[in-house]
């Protein structure tokens, strides 16, 4: 079975963006793993603000993996790298994928996407990249949540830079 991780950047206070939407603040000085991660996935979720962003940067084609896009109000597009998901049924066609051959499955963003994904427990591996920087404003990582999810921790990372990779899956629930 494939796996969902959620592999993102996130400042030391939790901000996954800057008050202004800006992610200038994300190292890309080194490689931090992302060569070895881009080989495990062949697909990626992402919400519809992300992928506008993305697309409106002109960055679209440097994720050559098939996009999955969350969206009740995008269009279909003629590229066939670009698949729209309705939020009807969203959980069951994400475990239709997820059963599906092929390599795993990167949950790229937005916060309101994660936190829907987190909210049914449908994130695999949490593989979190903190940077230190205090932003004191922007978009936090996950919108608040109504209940607790316990991880366990599964691996740390720490770069020269001061960027520390932290990897977390979800603790199986006991019946």
């Amino acid at each position: 079975m494939r796996k969902v991780i959620l592999n993102v950047a996130v400042s030391l206070d939790g901000y996954i963006e800057g008050p202004n939407g800006e992610y200038d603040w994300c190292f890309a000085d080194q490689d931090y793993g992302m060569s070895a991660f881009f080989e495990q996935i062949d697909l990626i979720f992402m919400g519809s603000k992300s992928y506008n962003l993305i697309k409106a940067n002109g960055d679209i084609n440097a994720f050559p993996q098939t996009k999955c896009v969350f969206s009740d109000s995008l269009q279909p597009e003629e590229n066939p790298d670009i698949h729209i998901i309705r939020s009807a049924g969203f959980r069951e066609r994400v475990l239709e994928i997820k059963e599906e051959q092929g390599g795993d499955i990167w949950l790229f963003g937005g916060a309101d996407l994660m936190s829907s994904f987190l909210k049914e427990n449908l994130i695999d591996d949490f593989m979190i990249s903190i940077h230190p920087i205090i932003l004191s404003g922007g978009k936090l990582m996950f919108n608040p949540l109504n209940t607790r999810t316990e991880l366990i921790h599964t691996n740390t990372k720490t770069y020269s830079s001061g960027l520390v990779q932290v990897r977390y899956a979800l603790k199986p629930v006991l019946a």
